[in-house]
């Protein structure tokens, strides 16, 4: 398994009865250091030409890379394609983080289990 969600109006007219499903208690925000930023966008040089270059070295130490909305209270393993994707190279899109096993199969039983709810796609397109 690498990444499963619901859209919005299907988890409407499911389980839920048309009703919405309950806010998410928490919100998990994920940031990267301005040194993995910076590493990441030297390692893909196609960042280069975006039109949102990094602040500079004087600005923010840290990005926002993700919110997550989740009920527990406590960090939640993330989703295995996720785990996946940051063990690539970072010319590859990758965090560069080499894949922890125990880790990955903690997050595959988690997830087995689990779904995300996006409004719209979950592409962004």
């Amino acid at each position: 398994m690498l990444s499963r969600w619901f859209e919005e109006g299907e988890v409407l007219t499911g389980i839920n009865e048309g009703k919405p499903p309950a806010p998410a208690k928490f919100l998990d925000v994920i940031l990267y250091s301005r040194e993995q930023l910076v590493k990441e966008r030297e390692a893909m040089p196609s960042k280069e030409d975006q039109s949102h270059p990094l602040p500079p070295e004087a600005g923010p130490q840290w990005g926002i890379i993700s919110v997550k909305a989740q009920d527990e209270s406590h960090e939640t393993p993330m989703q295995p394609i996720t785990a996946m994707r940051n063990a690539l190279g970072r010319d590859q899109g990758g965090s560069g983080v080499p894949l922890d096993k125990a880790k990955y199969d903690e997050a595959v039983e988690y997830w087995r289990e689990r779904a995300a709810i996006v409004r719209g796609s979950p592409s962004g397109e």
